[in-house]
């Protein structure tokens, strides 16, 4: 009797999951999901992001039971725990999520030495990071020309749920971890619940009421009306290959920044720690300026109220983090590596690639064609929260302030005044 197993990852769901759905075939499937200390030491163990995960493990673990299986969770070395649950089960074969990550590269590598046959399925993106190539390239180095063959690319058959899960008899399931075995630390107030059902209640609600209009307002701040899915696309909740299937193309585009980000990790796996694009920056070292932007206040409404959304729900919009990050690199000189730190350390959505690909990009060190772009935060608070309402939302001291008057700068921060001569000449996009 052929027996199979699932290896979790980055893909916490049962609807369109190449990989389970492979793994499915086999007359006994062992699902499985191991917590890598080497993840759960440091930045990774980031308390917003555990409580997502853990969500999800629970959705997941519902979802499966539902289908008459079970969700075995172990802890240590994935490889290791792998190769034990395979001599336990008689398991022959391994699948998985396709994902080009440094770390799981090297996780990869190491499953591939077990005497198990070992496959790989997209999933995580919606066109896996190898599968685009410029012509005489290893990747792209520029979006429009990558959205161009993204869009183009065929895609793959959504995959079916499986009818059934039938665990071997025997295995033992093992409990999920309690948040303080794995993180220290206070989650955000705010912070939104994991798994697989809340995404797709979300992803539902946002393709039925604000989709249509996202060209429209899915960089108004005050309106919050983007689809919020990026905790969900970054643990694989929700599927990207269905959302690329039902949005717009406006919102599709932005997957599709994505997936760039993700096939220029793969490429440059330090994009986290290096410039991928060094332009000889001279960063400025002054703490109480990083403090003061950390803590969302620097005087700068549109600023603040953008790093009190992060603090406060574990998630800022896109356009205040293009704001926020523009201000520290640009505005205060502070190496984007700083920033990237503060934000993994609180977002839920929390992704190496895409985070980082962002920063980079922001501090025109990465992938940008205008590598000297500058966003003017009080321009941009004219243009995308002009009545001051995401202020006020978030700055509970400025609630009393009538209308645009809440967007002026309440201090001039010393920092601010400190910041090197280094940007150029502002300029607003």
């Amino acid at each position: 009797m052929r027996t199979s197993m699932m290896l979790f990852t980055r893909d916490l769901r049962v609807r369109d999951n190449p990989a389970l759905a492979a793994a499915c075939r086999a007359e006994r499937v062992v699902p499985v999901f191991v917590f890598d200390d080497a993840l759960l030491d440091g930045p990774f163990a980031a308390p917003n992001r555990v409580r997502f995960l853990l969500d999800g493990l629970a959705d997941l673990r519902e979802s499966l039971r539902e289908l008459g299986g079970d969700l075995v969770v172990r802890r240590g070395d994935p490889a290791t725990e792998i190769a034990r649950l395979a001599q336990e089960t008689g398991a022959e074969s391994l699948f998985l999520a396709d994902e080009r990550s440094r770390y799981a590269t090297r996780r990869l590598s190491r499953l591939r030495d077990l005497p198990l046959r070992v496959t790989t399925h997209p999933g995580v993106t919606v066109v896996p990071p190898g599968d685009l190539a410029p012509a005489g390239g290893d990747h792209y180095r520029v979006f429009t020309p990558y959205w161009r063959a993204w869009d183009g690319r065929s895609r793959r058959p959504i995959a079916r749920t499986p009818p059934s899960v039938r665990l071997p008899a025997g295995v033992r399931p093992g409990p999920l971890p309690r948040f303080a075995d794995l993180a220290s630390g206070a989650t955000s107030r705010d912070l939104a619940a994991g798994g697989e059902r809340a995404g797709r209640r979300r992803m539902a609600d946002w393709l039925r009421d604000d989709a249509a209009d996202y060209d429209r307002v899915h960089d108004d701040l005050a309106a919050d009306r983007t689809s919020r899915l990026s905790p969900y696309l970054k643990f694989g909740c929700v599927s990207p290959r269905e959302l690329d299937a039902a949005a717009p193309d406006g919102f599709r585009r932005q997957l599709a920044w994505r997936d760039f980000h993700h096939q220029v990790a793969a490429a440059f796996p330090s994009l986290a720690t290096r410039d991928y694009r060094p332009r000889g920056h001279r960063w400025n070292l002054d703490e109480d300026a990083y403090t003061a932007w950390c803590e969302g206040r620097t005087g700068i409404p549109i600023v603040d109220a953008g790093m009190r959304q992060l603090h406060a729900e574990g998630y800022m919009h896109n356009r205040a983090r293009l704001i926020t990050a523009s201000f520290l690199t640009r505005d205060l000189g502070i190496d984007w590596r700083r920033g990237l730190r503060h934000f993994n350390d609180r977002l839920a959505d929390g992704d190496i690639a895409d985070n980082a690909g962002n920063w980079q990009w922001v501090a025109g060190t990465g992938n940008s064609t205008r590598p000297s772009q500058v966003m003017n935060p009080h321009r941009q608070a004219a243009r995308f929260d002009r009545g001051g309402d995401y202020v006020r939302r978030y700055l509970p001291e400025l609630s009393d302030v009538d209308g645009p008057a809440v967007h002026r700068p309440w201090t001039l921060p010393e920092a601010r005044r400190r910041a090197l001569d280094y940007p150029p000449p502002i300029t607003d996009p």
